[in-house]
């Protein structure tokens, strides 16, 4: 693989300067894309953009995303038309009777749905919006709590798909032995500074204990006025509608809960396969909303296809951004960043210039997975070779991990918080970002401390 140096830095630079100014992730995804092209194969611009499309969409991963984030939509759109979010909606508000209450039973759900961030980030946001409308609360920070609870709680939970896919990864790259990359795995979840400190920090912005800062002070002053999005985005919300008031009466708290109950215990019966999940729990819902006279099956099938169809925005720019980072890895990419920073490796330092280095690949790439089978077996035999404990270092790589997954602006648990909450991706984006920097500058102090007693 070729590495380009400094020069595969500017398809990413280019991807930020027009999104920050255009507010169009797509756009800009693309326009980082034709220009890494045009660095690696200037004569070749059109046969290597096609030749990155047919790559991404054959590849299993993308398969998997698509259509859990496509079903996960079906399922969502079913709980609003049969009601089930309406009730859970009106159940919650009765608890969550205050502004600071409602945030906090946002964050508490968040860290209860730890199977995966895809469920987490589409089911909270979409359940509890009505909730904090209520109270005047933006979008915007409805899905930074969303988004601060999804990758960052999955990633210290060793019972998740974050952990099932790196513990496979420590195994496959001959870091740990087979069978026992779970358990190497679970013993870094103690040095994963960034997940820790971006999940206490939501109470305490939530409730006013940290100040407002940037575009969220902007979003919620705006929210005081009932403006709860700068910026209008589809979502689907307003589903219910068309419901009889002979479907509403039949309509509870458990037609939302009971799917949600069986979309969590498939999974796990399916060894963390949200796709599995899905499909099985559409498989058991389906059929319960008829019998219970809810939805005709016409109107089950009909919803089912239009909540796939609402997710197809948000699964655009995630395939565009896996084409993104396709090119930044022709490009060399996450090898040059690894390079440029081997000489800063040292034992005090080797867990914060771990952190960083790889926060940059994944906040570049919009990868928290992909980027690290190439630098767990760079940086583990180097952390061996200078006596750096390898939990401390696998907490450095997962912190890094969730950092990319919270902030990166079209990595796809922000652009499904943000579809989720009904927000454009970029408000959120940008919303949210001086917050999770702020706690990646707190778990930098951390790793410091973690490197000097450690």
């Amino acid at each position: 693989m070729e590495n380009y140096g400094a020069i595969s830095l500017i398809p990413t630079v280019v991807v930020i300067i027009i999104a920050v100014i255009s507010h169009r992730p797509i756009a800009a995804l693309l326009a980082g894309v034709v220009v890494g092209i045009c660095i690696h194969t200037p004569d070749n611009i059109i046969g290597n953009l096609a030749e990155i499309n047919l790559a991404v969409m054959q590849d299993e991963t993308i398969g998997w995303v698509i259509m859990v984030c496509g079903l996960m939509g079906s399922l969502i759109y079913l709980l609003i038309r049969t009601g089930g979010a309406s009730a859970f909606a009106v159940s919650m508000a009765a608890k969550a009777n205050s502004r600071n209450k409602s945030l906090l039973v946002t964050w508490f759900l968040g860290m209860v749905i730890f199977i995966d961030d895809y469920l987490n980030a589409i089911a909270i946001g979409s359940s509890m919006k009505k909730v904090t409308d209520k109270y005047k609360v933006s979008r915007a920070m409805l899905s930074y709590v969303v988004d601060s609870t999804a990758a960052p709680t999955c990633v210290i939970v060793p019972i998740s798909t974050w952990a099932v896919f790196f513990a496979g990864v420590l195994e496959a790259t001959n870091v740990a032995k087979t069978g026992e990359g779970m358990m190497m795995y679970i013993s870094g979840i103690p040095y994963m500074a960034y997940p820790f400190v971006a999940i206490l920090m939501v109470p305490l912005v939530a409730c006013g204990k940290f100040p407002l800062i940037g575009l969220m002070k902007v979003a919620e002053s705006k929210a005081q006025e009932g403006i709860f999005a700068m910026e209008p985005v589809q979502y689907i919300e307003d589903a219910d509608k068309g419901m009889t008031e002979q479907a509403r009466s039949r309509t509870n708290l458990w037609v939302f809960l009971l799917p949600l109950f069986s979309l969590i215990a498939f999974s796990f019966y399916f060894e963390i396969d949200l796709l599995k999940g899905i499909m099985a729990t559409l498989a058991v819902s389906i059929p319960m909303f008829v019998w219970l006279k809810l939805l005709n099956m016409h109107q089950a099938l009909d919803s089912v296809m239009d909540g796939f169809k609402i997710m197809l925005p948000p699964l655009a720019i995630v395939v565009v951004a896996f084409m993104f980072k396709e090119v930044n890895d022709q490009l060399g990419l996450p090898q040059f960043i690894i390079e440029s920073v081997k000489p800063l490796m040292s034992p005090v330092f080797l867990p914060l210039v771990t952190f960083w280095s790889m926060a940059l690949i994944a906040f570049a790439t919009g990868s928290s997975w992909g980027v690290f089978a190439i630098a767990i077996p760079i940086i583990m035999p180097l952390a061996a070779a200078i006596g750096t404990p390898t939990p401390l270092v696998v907490g450095a790589l997962l912190s890094a991990s969730s950092f990319g997954s919270h902030a990166c602006f079209y990595g796809d648990a922000t652009v499904l918080s943000a579809q989720s909450s009904g927000i454009s991706v970029m408000e959120h984006a940008l919303t949210q970002l001086p917050y999770a920097l702020i706690a990646a500058v707190i778990a930098s102090f951390i790793f410091i401390g973690f490197g000097l007693f450690i």
